[in-house]
C-alpha cells in the first residue's frame, strides 16, 4: 500500500512541475493575490503564467528541448545478433468500441512496431513486453503483446511482465531474464537517454533502438504557438526531471 501510495504522490507532484502544471499552478497563485487585491503580485504570476505558456507552447523551443535527447542515441541499423529485445511500457485503453490499434498509445504502437521489426530480423529471438494496468483491468504488456500476436509474432517468442509500474522496475525485471547479456531496448527517443542510463546503472548492458521521434528538422522561428509543441514540451521536462532525480539520488 506504501508502494502505491508513493507512485501516485510522485505523478502528483510531477505534475505540478511540468508545463501545464507549472503554468496552472502559476495562475491560481496570480488569482488568489489578484483577489486579495495584491495588484503587483499577481501580475507577476499571471505574467509568468501566459509567459510560460507561449515559450512551451513555441515549437523552436519545444523542438530544441527534445531534439537534445533524441540525438543522444541514432537510430538502430539491425545488425546486432542478440537474443531479448525489450519493449518498454507505455500507454493503453480497453474500451472495447475501439479496435486494439486504437486502445494503445501512439507511442506503444511505435515501440511494438520497432521490437516486431527488429524480432523479425533475428533468428530465435525474444520479446520482452513489460508494463502495469493502471486504471484499467489489462496491463500495458498483455496489450502490447496482443499487437505484437496481430502482426505475426509467436505466443512462445514473447516474455510477459504485467507488474513493473515505472522503467525501474522494467529494468530490475529484465536483469532476472538476460544477466549481463546484450539486449536490445526499445522506447521513445525522448525516454532513451533516461532508460540507457538506468538500466546499465544496473548492470545490464542495452543496445539502444530509439522510436517514436518528436524533433522536426523543419522548425521555424515564425512558427505560431500549438498544442503538439505544448505536448512536446511537456515529455521532454518529464525526461530531463527524470534525468535530474536519479543524479540526485546517486
Amino acid at each position: 500500500m506504501a508502494v502505491e501510495f508513493g507512485f501516485y504522490l510522485k505523478k502528483f507532484i510531477t505534475f505540478f512541475v511540468e508545463p501545464l502544471g507549472l503554468v496552472l499552478a502559476l495562475f491560481v497563485l496570480g488569482l488568489y493575490f489578484l483577489f486579495r487585491d495584491k495588484k503587483s503580485f499577481s501580475k507577476l504570476f499571471l505574467s509568468l503564467a501566459f509567459g510560460l505558456l507561449l515559450l512551451f507552447s513555441y515549437q523552436p523551443f519545444s523542438n530544441f528541448l527534445v531534439k537534445n535527447l533524441e540525438n543522444s542515441h541514432p537510430k538502430y541499423e539491425y545488425k546486432e545478433a542478440v537474443k531479448y529485445i525489450h519493449v518498454l511500457g507505455s500507454g493503453h485503453n480497453t474500451d472495447s468500441s475501439q479496435p486494439l490499434s486504437s486502445n494503445i498509445s501512439d507511442s506503444g504502437i511505435k515501440r511494438v512496431l520497432e521490437g516486431v521489426l527488429i524480432h523479425k530480423k533475428i533468428p530465435n529471438s525474444k520479446l520482452v513486453f513489460t508494463g502495469y494496468k493502471g486504471s484499467t483491468d489489462v496491463s500495458n504488456a498483455t496489450m502490447n503483446a496482443k499487437l505484437a500476436l496481430s502482426l505475426g509474432v509467436k505466443e512462445e517468442d514473447m516474455i510477459i511482465n504485467p507488474g513493473p509500474k515505472d522503467t525501474k522496475e522494467e529494468a530490475l525485471f529484465l536483469r532476472t531474464v538476460v544477466g549481463s547479456e546484450k539486449f536490445v531496448l526499445v522506447t521513445s527517443a525522448t525516454h532513451m537517454p533516461r532508460s540507457m542510463r538506468l538500466f546499465e546503472s544496473l548492470g545490464l548492458n542495452p543496445i539502444a533502438a530509439p522510436t517514436d521521434f518528436h524533433k522536426d528538422e523543419t522548425s521555424s522561428y515564425f512558427a505560431e504557438p500549438d498544442i503538439g509543441s505544448l505536448e512536446n514540451s511537456k515529455i521532454a521536462i518529464h525526461e530531463y526531471l527524470g534525468i535530474l532525480w536519479s543524479i540526485v539520488k546517486k
